[in-house]
Order: C-alpha cells, then structure tokens, then sequence
C-alpha cells in the first residue's frame, strides 16, 4: 500500500497563525493610536509657540502692554497693510491637526486650543 502525502495545512495550525495575528495587532493598534495622538499634541504645541511669537512681536511693533488684546485677524493681516497683501505675523491661521480651535489670550498670556490637556495621557495641546 502506497500513502500519497497530503498537502497543505492542518485546521490546528491556521488557527495558532490566526492567533499569533491577532496579538500582534492587539499590540501594534494601540502603539500607532498612542504615537499619532502624541505627534497631534506635539504639533498643536508647534503651532501655539507660533501663535505666541507673531502675537509678541505684533506687541512689540504696535507697542502694546501686557493684558493688550489682540486677534488672530491682527496677526495675519495687522493694520495698515494693504488688504491681502498678507504680509502680517503668520500666513495663515493654524489648525489644530485635532480639530480644536485656538484662541490668542491677551499680550503677556499664552494663546491656548480648546483640546488643552483633555486627551490625556497623550501629549497636552498647551505651551509647556
């Protein structure tokens, strides 16, 4: 009697593949989530140092105090500059890549994003 060699792969040993797949996508998911809110926080923080900086230097050309209020309007398109000739602090405003919205504060505080420190443990959209 001749036994023929069957080919191919038992049910036991597509179900130990199925499994070693899923931990590693029950490992790797929540790392990605973590590293993309982290890289979000980090960029929000980028664009708030930017919002900070055009805000003071609009402060120190228009001689303004601390507690002077400005808009994100002024630091795109300040006064006495030909309207669209978009030669102000920034270019355009800064969107929060999660979808919060920035707010300038006066001369001398920091301008915050309505997410703030809302998405913890991931990093804070707030000026450290």
């Amino acid at each position: 009697m001749k036994y023929s060699a069957r080919k191919g792969f038992t049910l036991v040993e597509i179900m130990i593949v199925v499994a070693i797949i899923g931990i590693i996508i029950a490992i790797a998911v929540p790392a990605f989530l973590r590293a993309r809110e982290n890289s979000r926080g980090q960029a929000c923080q980028e664009n708030l140092s930017k919002i900070d900086g055009a805000k003071e230097q609009y402060a120190l050309e228009f001689k303004l105090s601390n507690g002077g209020s400005v808009t994100m309007a002024q630091l795109i398109d300040p006064p006495g500059t030909t309207t669209g000739n978009k030669q102000g602090y920034l270019k355009q405003e800064p969107k929060c890549p999660s979808g919060g919205t920035y707010t300038v504060n006066t001369i001398g505080t920091n301008p915050t994003c309505s997410i703030g420190t809302s998405n913890a443990p991931f990093t804070p959209h707030v000026l450290p």
